[in-house]
């Protein structure tokens, strides 16, 4: 194992499998920047382990044995709330219904992100080659330090920070200065849970049409799209082809689609389209070519918001945005489980006001003058 970072990713590897747990294991002992504090064979075990020594990721398999991971997840994330849950599904089984239900199910319990773990067929090179990287990459960006300690704060974008937010909420207030037309909303790894909470926390009378971008496949989003309108006050389906937008009602970009609007503001019902263009940042659906053309369908009115995600996606999107007259809101870095959309856009100079999760349906509310 590599010694060479003073204070590593403590990961702690759950799976009944002594082969998998074997292969994760090398995997993340291999990095310079992390290591494996311990395994687990079910939940229970897991549990017990995470009392004994602080863990910063934990890698957890669904089917086992004594206690499965879907019951051990809200225990976890109840009792160990620092510690980061990466649910790991077999890529062999990735499209068997009752597998994409478990992993949609345990996004909703709590766990960040999924991972494909490798497996030993063929060898293990193709397993390892294919899901080795990801996993490393995420397990790095659920994982990092708090801010706090690894900024100055008296520079760089945590001074930002401090100055943009109390500037910008102010003026970003109901006064007439800014009429929204359309909010739209995107987010990645930890985002289910954030934009469900942001969705939660829209009133019943909400008058925009709502469009929601999250990094997904196929089948997860018509499952999210689901969970929303049921902990929501929203009706809320994934967008259809051609579908009017429509006042107080949420559409979610479907997995393997990009979703768009086409029209203008001036037209009585502007529509969403969703396509099979080209990924964008890897990803589609992605949020940039959301925010583009919202953009140009609604100049001066759009309301964007980027919540939780890795990567970049939604920053050239946020600028069009802008460009158009329209305004940002970003999730602050404390509650973002990986502050890498909402930070490309504050670290690019975007005007945008940077709110706790739990501050942003109140002041999404506010700038269109209704109560939340």
């Amino acid at each position: 194992m590599n010694n060479h970072c003073r204070n590593p990713i403590r990961v702690l590897v759950v799976d009944d499998s002594a082969v998998v747990r074997g292969i994760l294991g090398r995997l993340v002992d291999a990095q310079d920047d992390m290591r494996v504090a311990t395994t687990a064979t079910n939940g229970s075990d897991a549990l017990d382990a995470l009392r004994l020594q602080e863990i910063d990721v934990v890698l957890l398999d669904i089917e086992m044995p004594v206690m499965d991971g879907l019951t051990a997840l809200p225990l976890i994330c109840q009792r160990f709330p620092r510690a980061r849950v990466l649910v790991t599904s077999s890529l062999v089984h990735q499209s068997a219904s009752g597998t994409t239900r478990a992993r949609a199910r345990a996004l909703a319990l709590g766990a960040v992100d999924y991972v494909y773990k490798p497996t030993a067929r063929n060898g293990g090179v193709f397993g390892v080659e294919a899901a080795g990287a990801g996993i490393i990459a995420k397990i790095r960006a659920v994982a990092e330090r708090p801010r706090e300690q690894s900024r100055d704060p008296g520079s760089g974008p945590a001074k930002h920070l401090d100055t943009v937010v109390p500037r910008l909420a102010r003026s970003l207030s109901c006064s007439g200065e800014f009429e929204p037309q359309l909010l739209a909303l995107a987010a990645s790894t930890g985002g289910p849970n954030a934009l469900a909470a942001v969705i939660a926390g829209l009133p019943r009378d909400f008058p925009l049409p709502v469009l929601v971008t999250q990094h997904m496949p196929p089948v997860f989003t018509t499952m999210f799209a689901q969970r929303l309108a049921r902990e929501g006050r929203l009706v809320c389906d994934e967008a259809r082809d051609g579908e009017a937008l429509e006042p107080g009602r949420v559409y979610v970009a479907p997995g393997d689609y990009h979703m768009t609007v086409h029209g203008t503001g001036t037209m009585r019902n502007p529509v969403v389209h969703v396509s099979r263009g080209p990924p964008e940042h890897h990803c589609r659906p992605a949020a940039d070519p959301m925010f583009r053309t919202a953009a140009q369908a609604f100049p001066n009115g759009v309301l964007a918001v980027v919540l939780t995600g890795m990567g970049e996606d939604g920053r050239k999107g946020c600028e069009a945005v802008a460009s158009a007259g329209g305004r940002i809101i970003v999730q602050d870095e404390a509650t973002s489980v990986v502050w890498g959309m909402p930070g490309s856009v504050v670290d690019s100079g975007i005007p945008c006001s940077i709110l706790p999760l739990h501050s942003i349906s109140a002041h999404i509310a506010s700038l269109c003058c209704v109560r939340s």
